[in-house]
């Protein structure tokens, strides 16, 4: 009767042991049909408290960066027991996440461990999740009813807390590849905002912008070091008050961002407000300023300055948001090099038309004073030719001597401006016209880009080297040029050809170098042609002062060198210029 019974027992232990078995099977099938890293922890929670008939449960996570335990998820608990926080080792949960054992309490009352969380709970069954090895959180169930957990019921949890891990760990690297994609396609597309524009201001405001919602911070800086590289100055930010924005300027050699610039690698501070390391903690309180993230702005191996995004709460950056942010700092160091640049040379075009203009007056003065001189000379002739004597009692005698005096000064007022305004002599030196060509070529695209101009240049890459004053020749170009964009007010397009000119009688003895620019505008009469090199102040230009063709004609003869033109109305120009090889 006894090997009966026991045989009996036997069998309801594997009956039972079985229904737990299929529940726990469909229990896991339930938590792993989700991605979602919270919908899965909201499902374990359920699928738990379901399993073990309790009346309520909880998932509670450590957070990584404060290292404090909090409900993620939870049933049947009150909204206020949702914001409770425990240190690790703090009530039962804490135990059970700092010593990585289950606990079974059958009487929370009588446990000095337990902290309330719910009113009329009477036992609780505690166990840890373990992810990757590492205890990451604690699953919980509570009951009404006293010891209503036993050793099967403790099983149970543990065996469905080693599912709820793989779902915890499975949906986070999901979170984890979901977020890089985002923060990578987010990159494609701030790069291409932040590359848009080439005012160095709007480029950092743009910058600073992006960053911040790629991120999802609360406030962006960017600090760039001055020309000493003593200090760092704020020159952007996004979502920052005004006192972060007034605050003092950083010394770069003792500041926390100036260490991200010496060391040339991103930091992190956990918390501003409380970080003896950082400058402006007031500030930050202030700005409600918690997590640092700071990268630095690295170009041609020097760091620029930093990048930093703040949030509002205690965050860990992950490795893959410091490697985002990094790019991102890579790409606007880049973005605001180009703006740099693109700022020089619009002072480098600037100060080439102030000095056009100058070479121009030059010239105007030249010949002012040239056609001043021919009628003066003449005045000169006459008034001696007169012999104009008179007593020095006549007022007439005083009048002759100061006519003379006046004649003599404006005679030397002439040849001082002569002088003055006379063509310097090149200094010759060998020139490749190619590379002057392509220098020009980055020099004038922004201007040309924006009359629609597009630039064409068929370049003989064999050219011979001419003996030439670059500077000079360069002048020369530019006015060449900039007079071919003034005849495209609407667009159209520039072709700048060199090739190389053979002596028919020589074979290939290469004798002169031509180069040729040939735009596609309204063209010349054959009256503008006819005075398009010659005297400034017979210009037929309806536009302009006619000076910038002068002053090519006035060089390119200097150069030893010849001129021509060949241009149809409504068909556009060709100016050829040719320059001896010796």
């Amino acid at each position: 009767m006894d090997k009966f019974l026991n045989m009996s027992t036997d069998t309801g232990k594997v009956e039972l042991s079985h229904e737990q078995l299929r529940r726990l099977y469909q229990v896991s099938n339930v938590i792993h049909s989700t991605l979602d890293s919270q919908e899965a922890l909201q499902l374990i929670v359920s699928e738990a408290v379901r399993l073990m008939d309790a009346a309520s449960g909880s998932v509670v996570l450590i957070n990584p960066t404060s290292g404090i335990l909090e409900i993620s998820a939870s049933q049947n608990l009150p909204a206020a027991a949702k914001r409770l926080q425990l240190r690790v080792g703090e009530g039962v949960t804490g135990w059970v996440a700092r010593t990585g054992k289950p606990a079974c309490v059958g009487d929370v009352t009588l446990d000095p461990r337990y902290v309330s969380v719910r009113r009329g709970v009477r036992s609780e069954l505690a166990v840890p999740l373990e992810v990757a090895g590492e205890i990451r959180g604690v699953l919980n169930v509570d009951s009404d009813r006293v010891a209503a957990f036993d050793a099967e019921h403790q099983m149970l949890l543990q065996e469905l807390a080693v599912q709820a891990a793989k779902v915890i760990q499975k949906t986070w690297l999901y979170e984890q590849l979901r977020l890089k994609a985002h923060l990578f396609e987010t990159l494609a597309s701030v790069s291409r905002t932040i590359n848009s524009t080439l005012n160095l201001d709007e480029a950092l405001r743009a910058i600073t912008s992006e960053a911040c919602g790629l991120m999802r911070a609360r406030m962006c800086s960017l600090m760039m070091v001055d020309e000493t590289r003593e200090w760092l100055d704020l020159r952007a930010s996004f979502g920052a008050g005004e006192a972060y924005v007034k605050k003092p300027r950083l010394a770069a050699g003792e500041s926390l961002l100036g260490v991200v610039v010496r060391r040339k690698k991103p930091l992190q501070v956990a918390n501003v407000q409380t970080s003896t390391r950082y400058q402006n903690v007031e500030v930050a309180r202030q700005e409600g300023l918690v997590s640092l993230l700071s990268v630095p702005l690295l170009f041609a191996g020097q760091a620029i300055g930093t990048l930093s995004v703040y949030t509002s709460r205690p965050y860990h950056f992950s490795n893959e948001e410091v490697s985002i942010l990094s790019a991102l700092a890579e790409l606007s160091a880049i973005a605001i090099e180009k703006a740099r640049l693109y700022e020089r040379v619009v002072d480098v075009e600037e100060q080439l038309r102030q000095n056009e203009k100058l070479s121009a007056l030059g010239l105007l003065a030249a010949e002012v004073a040239h056609e001043i001189r021919n009628p003066l000379t003449v005045m000169k002739l006459l008034y001696h030719s007169l012999d104009l004597k008179f007593p020095a009692s006549d007022p007439r005698s005083k009048d002759t001597r100061i006519i003379e005096a006046k004649i003599e000064h404006l005679n030397k007022i002439v040849e001082q401006i002569l002088d003055f305004a006379r063509t310097t002599e090149p200094t010759l030196a060998p020139v490749n016209l190619n590379q002057l060509m392509d220098e020009l070529g980055l020099l004038v695209r922004h201007k040309l880009a924006n009359q629609n101009i597009r630039l064409v240049r068929d370049l003989q890459s064999d050219l011979p080297l001419i003996q030439g004053d670059a500077p000079q020749l360069e002048q020369a170009f530019l006015n060449l040029i900039l007079n071919a964009a003034e005849a495209m007010p609407k667009g159209g397009t520039l072709t700048v050809r060199s090739h190389a000119v053979t002596e028919p009688d020589m074979g290939p003895h290469v004798r002169q170098v031509a180069i040729e620019f040939k735009d596609t505008g309204a063209g010349m009469t054959e009256e503008m042609q006819r005075g398009a090199f010659t005297a400034m102040l017979a210009t037929t230009k309806a536009k302009g002062n006619g000076l910038g063709l002068a002053i090519v004609g006035r060089i390119i003869e200097t150069h030893r060198g010849t001129l021509s033109i060949k241009s149809r109305l409504g068909k556009g120009t060709t100016i050829r210029i040719d320059l001896p090889v010796k």
